[in-house]
Order: C-alpha cells, then sequence, then structure tokens
C-alpha cells in the first residue's frame, strides 16, 4: 500500500518539521548563553587577582586575545580548516568587528576593574542590554512585545540590586573607572549587534576567530612594546592566565556568538545578564561571602527574565543561523 501525501500536506509537514527545529536551535541558544555567562562570572577575581600582582590591564588584554588567537588557528587548522575561508570584501568588517569593538571590549571592562570595584564595573557593563533592545527594534524591526519589555526591565533590575547597586555611590567612585565602565556597556552591545550582522555570511567560530585575530593585532600595536613574552611568571599566575584565556575568553566568548546566531542580539543580551549572579552565588559557595535580602530578590529578578523569554519563544526568521541557510539553498 502507498500512502499519497498532497502538496498541501507536504507543506504543513515540512512548515512543522522547521517550527520545531527553530524552538530546537532556539532551547541550545539559551543554553550556550548560559554557559556563557558562568564562565564570564567566575574571570572577574581572578583578572582583580593579577592586578594586584602588579600586572596592568593592557597586558592582560594582550594576553588574552593574543593566545586565544594563537590557540584558535591551531585547533582550526588541524580540525576545521574551512572556518579559515572568508571573502576579501569582508576584512574591513573584521577589522571594525575585532580591532576596534572587541578590543575595546576586552580592554574597557578589566580597566574599570582595575579602578573601581567589580560589582561596579559589572553594574555598568549591563546597562548595554538596553542599547542592543533599543538599537535592534528602532533599526532592525526586531518585534517589540509586552514580554520581551518586562524581561528586559527585570534583568537590568535584577543586576542593579544583585551587585548591590543600592551601596556602591557610583558618584563617589573614580571617574575613570566609571568612564570605562560605560564604554564597556557601549562596547560590548556593539560587539553583540556587529557580531550578529557578521554571522548573516559566517558561522560563529569563524567570527570569533577573526575577531580575535583582528583585536590581537591592534592592541599589541597601541602603548609600549609588550612585556608579557619577556615577564616572570609564578605557577599560579599562569594557572590564572591559563584560565583567563581558555575559560574566560575562547570558551564563553563563542559561546555567547553561538547564541547570538540562534536567539539574536536582545534576547542573548538579556540571558547574560545572569553572569553577575552566578558570580555572586559563586562568591556565596566558594568563598563564604554573604548575600543581602536585596541581592536575593535581584537574582530572583534576572531568573524570572530568562523564564519570561522562554514562555515567549519567538520563531525568528531573523536570526543568523537561518539567514546563513537560506542563503546557501538559494544558491
Amino acid at each position: 500500500m502507498i500512502l499519497k501525501i498532497s502538496h498541501r500536506e507536504s507543506n504543513v509537514l515540512i512548515h512543522g518539521w522547521k517550527t520545531i527545529s527553530m524552538k530546537t536551535d532556539a532551547a541550545k541558544g539559551y543554553l550556550y548563553v548560559i554557559a556563557a555567562a558562568l564562565m564570564w562570572a567566575s574571570c572577574g577575581t581572578v583578572g582583580k587577582a593579577l592586578f594586584q600582582a602588579g600586572m596592568t590591564p593592557l597586558e592582560l588584554v594582550r594576553i588574552r586575545v593574543t593566545f586565544s588567537s594563537i590557540i584558535l588557528a591551531l585547533v582550526f587548522g588541524l580540525f576545521s580548516r574551512y572556518l579559515f575561508q572568508i571573502r576579501p570584501r569582508d576584512i574591513l568588517n573584521f577589522a571594525v568587528l575585532g580591532g576596534v569593538v572587541m578590543a575595546l571590549v576586552q580592554f574597557s571592562y578589566f580597566a574599570a576593574i582595575s579602578k573601581i570595584h567589580v560589582a561596579a564595573a559589572i553594574l555598568l557593563q549591563y546597562l548595554a542590554p538596553i542599547i542592543v533592545a533599543v538599537y535592534s527594534m528602532c533599526f532592525w524591526n526586531e518585534r517589540v512585545s509586552a514580554i520581551k519589555l518586562s524581561a528586559l526591565v527585570l534583568a537590568v533590575a535584577g543586576c542593579y540590586l544583585m551587585v548591590g547597586g543600592y551601596s556602591l555611590h557610583l558618584l563617589t567612585m573614580n571617574r575613570i573607572g566609571i568612564l570605562w565602565g560605560l564604554t564597556s556597556a557601549v562596547a560590548f552591545a556593539s560587539y553583540t549587534l556587529l557580531g550578529e550582522r557578521v554571522m548573516h555570511r559566517y558561522p560563529p567560530w569563524t567570527v570569533i576567530f577573526y575577531a580575535m585575530l583582528c583585536a590581537s593585532i591592534s592592541i599589541n600595536a597601541v602603548g609600549a612594546p609588550p612585556q608579557y613574552l619577556h615577564m616572570e611568571y609564578s605557577m599560579m599566575q599562569f594557572l590564572s592566565l591559563s584560565y583567563i584565556v581558555v575559560m574566560g575568553t575562547i570558551l564563553p566568548f563563542g559561546l555567547y556568538f553561538i547564541g547570538v546566531n540562534y536567539i539574536r542580539s536582545t534576547r542573548t543580551m538579556i540571558t547574560a545578564t545572569l553572569e553577575p549572579i552566578s558570580a555572586a552565588v559563586m562568591a556565596f559557595f566558594l568563598l563564604g561571602e554573604r548575600l543581602e535580602v536585596w541581592q536575593i530578590i535581584g537574582g530572583i529578578a534576572v531568573v524570572a527574565a530568562i523564564v519570561l523569554l522562554q514562555i515567549q519563544r519567538e520563531q525568528d526568521e531573523l536570526s543568523p543561523e537561518l539567514i546563513r541557510k537560506r542563503s546557501a539553498e538559494t544558491g
């Protein structure tokens, strides 16, 4: 017996399969961003310890991006050479994304925490979701919904409470540190938005590699000649630097862009606000730091924001993953 399927039924099946596939991709996107947030959360304290030992923010960032790009080049060369392929006309895009924007993302955050509290630097950096949401909704025709706006408000307010923003007295802190913190917010937002646009043509790991490469070139070219190759490191410093390169740079930045690839910039940024919550929880369990009631409420607010986004899972036809798939299908 041969089962015949009409053209209409075939279209229904194809549409149903695409819907399931898009929902699965969205779920993966959220998981990747959550993993990135957990990794980033553990790096602020490690960086602060290196600064207290005498390392400058510029040298740390140089080490971070230079060795990240070298490791990625070795891995791609051995296992995934196709990820090196880019069009000559896109070199300028990567130069701007990596050489300017990513370099600022890397440097501005560490410059901020060298001048002000880690909590204050995180709070300022996570003003970025507001910038991304406003830009995406105004200029990229991203759908505006009550749930998405509520999630944005909950996430930003939750970050404020979780890092103890109510007791930080930002206006009395080092002004240079505050300016670097605000710069990190603008840079982080720009990095996310530009990265999404470049991923319309390239997979996330290609974008990460060339962004890291261009960032390493520009950062090593700025200021005094690099000293990190001539410095002596204790075993603890070597392990700390290795941790920041792998667990604080390569993996989280890669996972973050994979998240953008699936769920776009606004939802990725809102989900990434889990970072300060994760940092506080880690400090509570590992360092014995106490959590105040307002911090706990802030953590609940951020988790509620992420849960809200799951309630309204959008099948976004403008995600980089789907745009590349359609481009491949049409030749």
